[in-house]
């Protein structure tokens, strides 16, 4: 395996040197490319539904195929690509995602179109589950990494937002099924650039983690896990199905774990949840990522249907936020983890999205009374917020990881995101649907019904974060001393998380 630094390789500066940004740059276009779908898919539903008479329950599975698929997979195929090379299962998934882009926009059949997203789910999840494995064996020393994660993180956001408005766009001015034909060649510049600029790896082989029976058991339990999650909404947090459905997917994990500590191989080593910051880093992303659902989908609903803006004005409204999130991203973030520690900065990026969701709580439910520049900007602006905290966090979910099991914590903190996404989706949905309900039922016209539906769930957005915030004061510590670099060549597979 090429070493990547070794105690005798020169300190590399604190920007990226010039033989690694293409390896950046192509692990960021990756991440674009993904990102960039699921909100392009977002804004042409309406359209999908209009060609496909889906029913709104059957139009859910266009999103659903596609998490289902990509939550379920990301911890085996992060495994994976320790064992068998993260190189190969990057090339692998973006070869994948990149395929089923085509019958997608080709689907002339709802069947078609959903399946073809949950191989796009899958080929995501190979891709994604790897990538910050890769950047953090590229990119060794702390400041250097802070910079690489920060643009990791700034291409994510960027591509969430521009996404909106490119989805709306291409809706308007073609047809939805260019929101996959965009996909081709993106993702094969990206392919042509990774086989050159990604460095080559021969993992441990699969004979350091053949365990089929924990494969079967883990994507089971996940993808049953989330299913369960993503129905809540239609068939209740309380109903038998959903109880029941659970009550299996909880026993399947669990088997799971019981078999990772008794397997001569096993899957997932659990000597990943030593570390206080792989451990603390994960259950605040999961909170996080469940909490910020309210504002990246709740406030595009309320912009449309409380105050009547287009899919296309909806995604030039939160530009701003992506333009903060960017530039504390790139600018920023890498300075203020170096001088004061991720742990620090964490916290200042919560407190500041503790804000955004308790100004959302106060936005007017008449559209007559709203005003852009003084009810939604501010909320945009403090959005930077985010920018502080997903890079910190990517840093501290990431830092206790040895070259043996980076794959695996990717795929982990892959893993969280999405459940926490599905919870997000599932449990501040549900809550916005009730309160809009009952208020309707008592009278309120339909703009406020609405509106207070989006207040309750903002406040309880904002109340999880809080809960985030609460633990990661109290799990996650700063470094004694500057991090130990990633080196290239563990001294054996079975070093332990260095526990923090």
């Amino acid at each position: 395996m090429p070493a990547t630094a070794t105690a005798t390789s020169p300190a590399p500066s604190a920007s990226p040197s010039r033989s690694r940004r293409p390896a950046l740059g192509v692990l960021a276009a990756g991440m674009l490319m993904t990102v960039l779908d699921g909100s392009i898919v977002t804004v042409a539903m309406p359209a999908i539904q209009g060609d496909f008479g889906f029913t709104p329950v059957g139009l859910s599975w266009v999103v659903n195929a596609y998490l289902i698929a990509f939550g379920s997979l990301l911890l085996l195929v992060g495994r994976l690509g320790d064992l068998i090379g993260r190189k190969r299962m990057f090339l692998a998934g973006t070869a994948v995602f990149t395929a089923a882009s085509l019958p997608a926009g080709l689907a002339t059949s709802p069947e078609v179109l959903i399946a073809a997203r949950f191989l796009q789910g899958a080929g995501s999840a190979a891709a994604s589950a790897v990538s910050l494995g890769i950047l953090v064996t590229l990119f060794t020393q702390p400041r250097e990494r802070a910079v690489a994660i920060g643009v990791f993180s700034f291409t994510g956001a960027a591509g969430a937002s521009i996404g909106q408005v490119l989805g709306g766009v291409l809706t308007d001015a073609l047809t939805w099924n260019w929101i996959f034909f965009i996909n081709l060649p993106i993702g094969i510049a990206v392919l042509l650039v990774a086989l050159r600029a990604l460095p080559g790896d021969r993992g441990l082989g699969l004979r350091a983690g053949a365990d089929a029976l924990g494969a079967l058991l883990v994507t089971s339990g996940l993808m049953l896990g989330i299913y369960t999650v993503v129905k809540i909404e239609t068939y209740g947090a309380t109903s038998a199905r959903t109880i029941g459905f659970g009550a299996l997917a909880l026993a399947l994990l669990a088997g799971f774990l019981v078999r990772q500590a008794t397997a001569r191989t096993p899957l997932m080593p659990l000597r990943v949840f030593r570390s206080r910051s792989v451990l603390g880093a994960n259950l605040v992303q999961m909170l996080m990522v469940a909490a910020l659902f309210s504002f990246q989908i709740l406030v595009a609903l309320y912009m449309q249907n409380v105050l009547g803006y287009s899919a296309s004005e909806t995604g030039l409204a939160m530009l701003p936020a992506a333009a903060v999130i960017g530039l504390v991203s790139l600018t920023v973030s890498a300075r203020l983890n170096s001088r004061f520690g991720e742990r620090k900065v964490l916290l200042a990026g919560l407190v500041l999205l503790v804000g955004v969701l308790g100004l959302l709580t106060r936005v007017p439910g008449q559209a007559e009374r709203a005003d852009y520049l003084t009810d939604l900007l501010p909320v945009m602006l403090l959005a930077a917020g985010f920018g502080l905290a997903l890079p910190a966090l990517t840093s501290l979910g990431m830092s206790g990881a040895q070259e043996a099991d980076a794959g695996l914590a990717s795929g982990l903190f892959n893993t969280t995101q999405q459940i926490g996404m599905a919870l997000g989706i599932a449990v501040l949905s549900t809550v916005a649907a009730s309160r809009t309900e009952s208020l309707t039922a008592a009278g309120a016209p339909v703009p406020e019904a609405l509106t207070g539906g989006y207040h309750l769930a903002f406040a309880v957005g904002a109340g999880l974060i809080l809960v985030a915030l609460a633990v990661a004061a109290a799990v996650l510590r700063g470094p004694k001393s500057s991090p130990r670099p990633v080196t290239a060549e563990p001294r054996t597979p079975r070093t332990p998380l260095a526990a923090r």
